[in-house]
């Protein structure tokens, strides 16, 4: 008889990036992926810094997604997201899960902010958004590849297919330095996943 797989492990993520989070946290990311019939697939690069995109972001449930595969797997990641959602009594939860608030009508502070950061930790996986919104968008905002330059770092690029209901490490993409070209490429990559409400996509 086959073992079946968990649905998410933090044996898919090398040792000096997992976090310090405790087994029940563990267990309540399993838990959650699990119970909405989610999987992850793939395994984080071992890596000292990257920054970590997933798309396509159609949903709020994208959230509840992301939050169950960083504690199912035990990464040791900071997110991104609008400063808006940290709420007064809920800012020290999301802070706890790895949020780090952001205004983006001041895109450079972000920048800067998060290559301080990484200095002061000596190593950081930042995740976020590439679209920056959960509506359909035209063109994707380049604030991603910025971070990345300034970090000189690659980006792990994670897909979310709601069809199948499998998040996927997938490719490692280098930035050329052409903001354009390189968008066009990864959003081809992400061509292949399909949101929770593909119009959005």
């Amino acid at each position: 008889m086959t073992k079946k797989l968990p649905a998410v492990s933090q044996d898919q993520v090398p040792m000096h990036l997992r976090g310090t989070r405790n087994a029940f946290s563990r267990w309540l990311g399993r838990s959650v992926l699990k119970a909405l019939g989610w999987r992850v697939e793939g395994t984080i690069p071992d890596l000292k810094r990257f920054i970590l995109i997933g798309a396509p972001h159609t949903s709020n449930w994208d959230f509840v997604l992301a939050m169950g595969c960083f504690l199912g797997l035990n990464l040791r990641v900071r997110w991104m997201a609008k400063n808006t959602i940290f709420k007064p009594g809920v800012t020290w939860f999301m802070e706890w899960l790895g949020g780090i608030p952001t205004d983006r009508n001041n895109p450079k502070m972000i920048v800067d902010n998060v290559a301080r950061l990484a200095e002061k930790e000596n190593g950081v996986i930042i995740g976020l958004t590439p679209e920056g919104t959960r509506k359909k968008v035209v063109k994707w905002k380049t604030g991603f590849l910025r971070i990345a330059n300034e970090l000189d770092c690659p980006i792990v690029m994670i897909g979310v297919d709601y069809p199948k209901r499998i998040i996927t490490v997938g490719e490692l993409f280098h930035p050329t330095g052409d903001n354009d070209a390189d968008v066009a490429t990864i959003r081809e990559y992400y061509g292949q996943f399909e949101g929770k409400f593909p119009e959005q996509c």
